[in-house]
């Protein structure tokens, strides 16, 4: 039996003096450790164990201590974080108090830039390339970007400005789509091999200085030979658009034989201009199940014994789904958008019922949410279906191309609030405020997957931007419906009676306030009046005269408190010279960005549960 290698690594330097059935063994552990941890602690199984060979080539060839590497998203950074923090540390992967599922700068001196939302390593890339310069410094910065997120335009407008500066900058892009035949992979691994070499760079250079001095003719062989160099190249690679906005393209390599990509990591080093490598993995590869279905084990949360039933009712996610598929099947204008979420946003039941009305724009929410704009101009309802997170992407284009034309796209904002595991980068802390600014957009949140149906059904009536914003997870169990009622825009309703104080909530919280105040009433004989605004904006009107009968009241939304939900209200209050003599307490996402955990974890810590809301009610009674 052989002796385990990844417990004799100390420092990610080391992995350079290894051999290749040495490298080709650790990957095979490390594989094994990503699975054992991530189906206890949930986390992106499929992306991480397809880049394993990758991260260990890349480690065989560069010095981190000196290099920079950066990830794109960090869903790939699992066999990084191994080799970086060691197995006991990743065993804490993505719990409360450990490590978080995507790279930090303040985690570990390997992890050199901060990620969470796609698209952005090469522009951070190119901005350390200048940097370097500047500072007048030596070393190879590394970009790792997947396929998918080098469909966002940010990713194309990077590549662009580097291969403008032609900053020595190496990006790889890992391709795990693409298959390609064994004939063809060979004779393009050949051509790369070939092209990659430093004298035949140099000699093409040369060669290149040499044609541009001859009169008159030169400029002209010079463009035959460069069309007939790329006519070769790309009959076999898509390199022809890379090589267009000046980077040197070269693949596909196998993203699986460690000894060919550190042949070509190598070669590269001796390359001083914007390389790109284009490398060919299987997402999650060695564990069978991932293999066969990568996209259900793209990203996961721990696995459930094989047997086991499904837990509770349907997710929100679940309920929106299939809610708009019924409308859609009533009104043929519905059509339904993602960046590429389908699953995650509950649209994989639209996109097979109704796929001429679906349209998955890939990594591009800018794109997705003018796009809406241009089919609303034209008479359809588009539904933008997209996780709160990563709304903050196209938020110019919220302003500018829906609302100042006050145009009716529907935003259903999914994982809004605190989701959990994923940490910072995924929170939808800030939603209500960014929004909440915007003239002629109207924002619900429904207290329940019913209230959720309605809201939708409502929203699809009006002739305006909406806003609908709901949590991660499961609903409450509510009977759904088969035929929905529109709701009063805008208004409330009262669903506890009181008379001591008042709670005014919104959406996620609606039910802890309810299992506050009978905790109040139980335990300390505290009438508690609580109050569902359901709209964010505009308020309910009749919020006036429920305000005027407390003088103690507390505010509770799950977003952040600047600006969000709890600010409108005071506003509201000031504004109608309605504060005097009045106590208010706001609860909800402090002024910070909050860590991974379990949603359950966060709300205790930030005192967004029914005990925490309880321990306001009585300090504000006394």
């Amino acid at each position: 039996m052989k002796k385990e290698l990844l417990s004799q690594i100390k420092e990610p330097e080391q992995i350079m003096e290894l051999g290749y059935e040495e490298l080709r063994q650790l990957a095979e552990e490390i594989r094994g450790h990503i699975i054992n941890t991530v189906v206890k602690t949930g986390g992106h199984l499929a992306p991480s164990l397809g880049v394993v060979d990758l991260t260990l080539a890349l480690y065989k060839v560069f010095n981190f201590k000196k290099d920079k590497l950066i990830w794109d998203v960090g869903h790939q950074a699992y066999a990084h974080k191994i080799i970086t923090r060691g197995i006991e540390k990743f065993k804490t992967l993505r719990q409360f108090g450990g490590i978080s599922g995507f790279p930090r700068i303040e985690e570990s001196p390997y992890d050199f830039f901060g990620v969470g939302h796609s698209s952005t390593s090469i522009s951070a890339a190119l901005g350390f390339a200048v940097a370097r310069d500047l500072k007048g410094e030596d070393y190879k910065i590394v970009a790792v970007i997947g396929d998918g997120s080098m469909t966002a335009g940010m990713a194309f407008e990077a590549l662009n400005h580097a291969g403008d500066l032609e900053k020595d900058l190496i990006v790889v892009l890992n391709d795990n789509e693409m298959s390609i035949s064994k004939s063809v992979g060979a004779l393009s691994a050949f051509l790369s091999r070939k092209l990659a070499d430093k004298r035949f760079v140099k000699f093409k250079q040369d060669l290149k200085r040499w044609l541009k001095q001859i009169p008159k003719v030169g400029e002209e062989i010079l463009n035959y030979a460069r069309r007939s160099e790329e006519s070769l190249k790309n009959l076999f690679t898509p390199g022809i658009l890379f090589e267009a906005i000046g980077f040197y393209y070269i693949g596909p390599v196998d993203g699986h034989d460690i000894k060919k990509m550190v042949k070509v990591f190598k070669q590269v080093k001796e390359i001083e201009k914007p390389v790109l490598i284009h490398v060919l993995t299987k997402k999650g590869k060695g564990y069978p199940p991932a293999e066969e279905d990568p996209m259900s084990f793209h990203g996961i949360g721990k696995l459930k014994p094989i047997n086991s039933k499904k837990e509770g009712p349907p997710t929100y996610s679940e309920v929106f789904g299939k809610t708009l598929c019924d409308l859609a099947a009533k009104d043929k204008r519905i059509v339904a958008i993602t960046a590429a979420m389908p699953q995650g946003t509950g649209l994989s039941g639209f996109m097979h019922q109704f796929p001429e009305r679906f349209f998955d724009v890939g990594i591009c929410e800018q794109h997705a949410i003018t796009f809406a704009a241009g089919l609303a101009a034209q008479g359809y309802k588009p539904v933008v279906a997209i996780y709160s997170t990563f709304l903050q992407r196209g938020y110019d284009q919220v302003i500018h191309d829906v609302c100042l034309q006050n145009l009716p796209v529907v935003f259903c904002l999914d994982r809004s609030g605190l989701v959990g595991e994923d940490g910072p980068t995924h929170h939808g802390s800030f939603d209500l405020s960014f929004l909440r600014v915007i003239p002629n957009i109207t924002i619900m949140a429904p207290k329940d997957e019913g209230e959720l149906q309605n809201m939708l059904y409502t929203a699809l009536l009006m002739d305006a931007p909406v806003a609908i914003r709901y949590p991660r997870g499961r609903g409450k169990g509510v009977e759904l419906q088969d035929s929905y009622e529109k709701i009063s825009v805008p208004s409330g309703e009262v669903l506890k009676e009181g008379d001591d104080l008042l709670i005014i909530t919104i959406g996620s919280m609606v039910d802890y306030a309810l299992e506050a105040a009978a905790l109040a009433k139980q335990r300390a004989e505290i009438n508690v009046c609580v109050y569902n605004s359901r709209f964010i904006k505009p308020l309910p009107p009749e919020l006036f005269d429920i305000v005027n009968n407390f003088d103690k009241i507390i505010i509770v939304e799950e977003n952040a408190l600047i600006g969000g939900f709890s600010s409108g209200i005071l506003e509201l209050l000031n504004d109608n010279n309605m504060l005097s003599g009045k106590r208010i307490i706001r609860l909800g996402i402090p002024d910070r960005f909050i860590e991974h955990g379990t949603q359950s974890q966060l709300r205790s810590m930030l005192g967004l549960d029914s005990e925490g809301i309880f321990k306001k009610i009585c300090e504000l009674a006394m």
